[in-house]
């Protein structure tokens, strides 16, 4: 059998000179890309030693060390950051504020992801590695909870976080580690009352006119939230942090292989499958905004 490969292979090979440089060029693409990502993780690892600790300095960690009980949000941007750092409970719920978009890790090279200054913060707090360094018993967090705004761009956040987890995480995931926050869409209030401890928050258009028309319909006010920023601390730990109010969706992977197809159809660098799928599902898209 390894003869008649062989022989086959080579005339092939022969006959389609293209192929085989394809197939060179593939492979060297690789090998350079291993070797690569080889060495960004050994710098990685002397900068963590080097500098004493492999914490991010934006991180505002929690007093408990018994991982089972303590929680990591990942909260989109300085401004949701402070507020939650304000208003967590710092026993057991760690802030890591993140600025900017995160790396689309479909399209980028091992070796871009370990240096990468909107990944690396991550990957310290989390503590397991990725990769070939990944361990989930060096986890420092029960809860992986991404916190973003309720809104288009929120969404792109969780996604990419997701992508990336997704990707060279994936244990975390399957073994339920990852958790989705659920900010509220609107603050519904009587017009001009000042008192805060009146006020109710809805989670969805539904959600909203149920409480409107609970509360008399009257002189009410909804108030519809453009990110997490114009939540203060109280108002953040009531409808989002805290563990008796708040609603946390659990990011779970019923099809491995649906879900590893859809992440490269939507994440990927083709853009062609991707424009298709926009166009037929343009039809269902509902309350966007723009």
């Amino acid at each position: 059998m390894e003869n008649t490969v062989n022989t086959k292979l080579a005339e092939f090979f022969e006959e389609n000179p293209s192929v085989g440089r394809t197939i060179i060029d593939k492979a060297l693409a690789a090998s350079r890309a291993r070797e690569a990502a080889r060495k960004a993780r050994e710098t990685s690892r002397r900068t963590a030693l080097s500098e004493g600790s492999s914490l991010p300095g934006k991180l505002a960690d929690c007093h408990e060390r018994n991982a089972e009980l303590t929680e990591l949000y990942l909260v989109e941007g300085d401004s949701a950051g402070g507020s939650a750092k304000s208003g967590r409970n710092s026993r057991f719920q760690a802030i890591l504020p993140l600025r900017g978009k995160v790396l689309n890790v479909e399209k980028t090279r091992l070796d871009k992801v370990y240096g990468n200054p909107s990944l690396l913060p991550i990957i310290q707090a989390i503590g397991c590695g990725i990769g070939e360094d990944f361990d989930i018993n060096k986890l420092r967090y029960g809860k992986i909870i991404i916190m973003a705004d309720a809104d288009v761009d929120g969404s792109h956040i969780r996604i990419l976080i997701l992508t990336f987890l997704f990707r060279h995480m994936r244990q975390l995931i399957d073994e339920g580690h990852v958790y989705f926050a659920q900010p509220p869409l609107y603050k519904i209030a009587r017009k001009n009352s000042k008192n805060n401890k009146e006020a109710r928050y809805a989670f969805s258009d539904e959600e909203r006119d149920q409480i409107i028309a609970e509360m008399g319909g009257h002189n009410i006010e909804a108030s519809r939230y453009k990110g997490l920023g114009e939540m203060n601390a109280e108002q953040l730990w009531e409808t989002t942090m805290d563990p008796a109010t708040r609603t946390l969706l659990k990011v779970t992977i019923e099809d491995a292989i649906t879900c590893d197809a859809m992440f490269s159809l939507l994440m990927g660098d083709k853009v062609e499958p991707r424009r298709v799928f926009i166009e037929e599902n343009a039809k269902f898209a509902e309350n966007l905004d723009i």
